[in-house]
């Protein structure tokens, strides 16, 4: 019996050793090899640099806080765009906190936005706190602002966010959303100097 028990154990351990050589090691090094080849930008996060300098991702949200710049969605990813806190809040409809916080929120931004209805993705988080995109109402919401203290005309600043909004993939694959980093990052490459 003892016999049957080693020569069954036998193939167990060199399938298992097998397997893990194989979908552990040599799986995932081909697929990282393939997408270096295909998609390196990508495969590497998506980085943005400045002049050498890792200044972001476009997959991770920032905080813009400036009136200078288009703001990204509210965070709830620790203390803030915080990626290695990523989470939701979990506070739920009936919660007073994230009632308090959203009129807050409403309050701030009508203070220094248009008038009317201010867009949801401007006051709620994404499920991770860290959505880099916006909807384009919500960035022309902010235009004003932003048109201000860069002393930009609005339109052409319309424009511009027009020109950085990203259509569906397909056609009807996703929606109409705008990369508050990208968008940023071209306002700056303009050089357009704040309002005096």
């Amino acid at each position: 019996m003892g016999n049957d028990f080693v020569s069954s154990l036998r193939p167990a351990i060199v399938m298992t050793a097998l397997f893990a050589l194989l979908l552990g090691i040599a799986y995932p090094l081909a697929l990282t090899g393939i997408g270096q080849l295909a998609f390196p930008h990508q495969t590497n996060g998506s980085l943005i640099e400045d002049h050498g300098r890792v200044v972001g991702s476009e997959l991770l949200a920032q905080g813009f806080t400036t009136d200078r710049y288009f703001h990204p969605r509210p965070s709830a990813a620790g203390k803030g765009y915080d990626p290695l806190a990523s989470a939701g809040s979990n506070l739920g409809p009936a919660s007073q906190a994230l009632h308090d916080r959203v009129v807050g929120d409403i309050k701030t931004l009508k203070a220094s936005g248009p008038n009317g209805p201010v867009p949801l993705d401007l006051v709620t988080a994404s499920a991770s706190g860290l959505d880099p995109d916006i909807t384009p109402e919500a960035a022309f919401y902010q235009l004003p602002r932003v048109a201000k203290a860069r002393g930009m005309d609005e339109r052409a600043l319309r424009g511009i966010v027009e020109r950085a909004t990203a259509h569906p993939l397909l056609g009807f694959l996703g929606e109409d959303r705008v990369n508050v980093l990208l968008l940023n990052r071209q306002l700056d490459a303009l050089g357009a100097k704040p309002a005096q």
